[in-house]
């Protein structure tokens, strides 16, 4: 990174030209959630044993990306916004929301800037999904935020690709190889991908993205150092992609393990904790 480099302009332009790809593929199939109104994601309905019963409740989803897990905690009863900082993504959240109900209200800004963007708005649950705490840089000013938009008593929920799985280096393919940072760093991954992780034929010119790891008791204490109770911490033997080509098996629940060695690795996490009351 550059000096006076932005991280979210290389960011936003990299989902901006993948958002209509993703929206096109297979992979996501918004067209099912059109023909069957009580579909939800896969992910979400991995998620939906620890959610808990969402009915009535105003749910905050951070980085939504297309929408699709968005319009599934819709489906469950809540009432739902929505935030990314790619006008590209909200766009095709937004045109998924009209063809295929219920509604969903959609706001385009980046993680940090989400309670001024939000108008000091409060919710009783903030949900992160899976691949979104990789693209801030610090995840002590992410947890401030997630407080400040919660209520008092209110919940939040993340799934995450494991911070271990994020450390292994994809490319050796004879065994699991730390290659990165486990443990948040100043300076982010600075990479380039040509492609992306659903199947198209499109070819995108923005390739370049910057991430960051967060070590799993990063993440813990920063939410522990804002006061809130972790009422749940569970590691997963399976994700929602294929973070290791070639090395996995997709399940009947679209979640993805690995072929050999299921026990050598944690894959994704899930992590709820509370705002205290009063």
């Amino acid at each position: 990174m550059t000096p006076g480099e932005d991280y979210l302009d290389v960011n936003r332009a990299n989902w901006d030209e993948r958002a209509p790809a993703h929206a096109a593929s297979a992979d996501y199939a918004v067209q099912r959630y059109v023909e069957d109104p009580t579909h939800l994601s896969s992910v979400v309905r991995f998620d939906q044993p620890l959610l808990g019963d969402l009915a009535g409740l105003d749910v905050l989803h951070l980085q939504c990306h297309i929408g699709t897990d968005t319009l599934s905690l819709a489906r469950l009863g809540a009432r739902v916004t929505g935030l990314d900082l790619s006008p590209a993504s909200v766009a095709e959240a937004r045109a998924l929301s009209d063809r295929a109900g219920p509604p969903v209200d959609y706001v385009v800004t980046d993680v940090y800037s989400a309670v001024e963007a939000l108008g000091g708005r409060r919710f009783d649950l903030v949900y992160t999904g899976i691949g979104a705490l990789c693209w801030l840089p610090d995840v002590a000013r992410w947890a401030g935020v997630v407080d400040d938009l919660l209520r008092p008593g209110g919940r939040l929920f993340v799934r995450e690709g494991h911070p271990m799985l994020w450390a292994i280096d994809e490319t050796v393919a004879t065994a699991l190889t730390v290659g990165y940072p486990y443990f948040e760093t100043v300076e982010p991954l600075d990479d380039e991908e040509l492609g992306t992780y659903v199947e198209t034929d499109v070819e995108f010119q923005h390739n370049r993205a910057m991430s960051w790891n967060h070590g799993l008791g990063e993440t813990v204490g920063a939410l522990l150092d804002r006061g809130h109770v972790i009422t749940g911490l569970t590691e997963h033997r399976s994700v929602p992609w294929e973070a290791l080509p070639g090395r996995m098996v997709r399940g009947d629940d679209d979640e993805w393990r690995l072929t050999e060695g299921s026990d050598l690795l944690p894959l994704s996490y899930t992590l709820c904790s509370a705002k205290p009351p009063g």
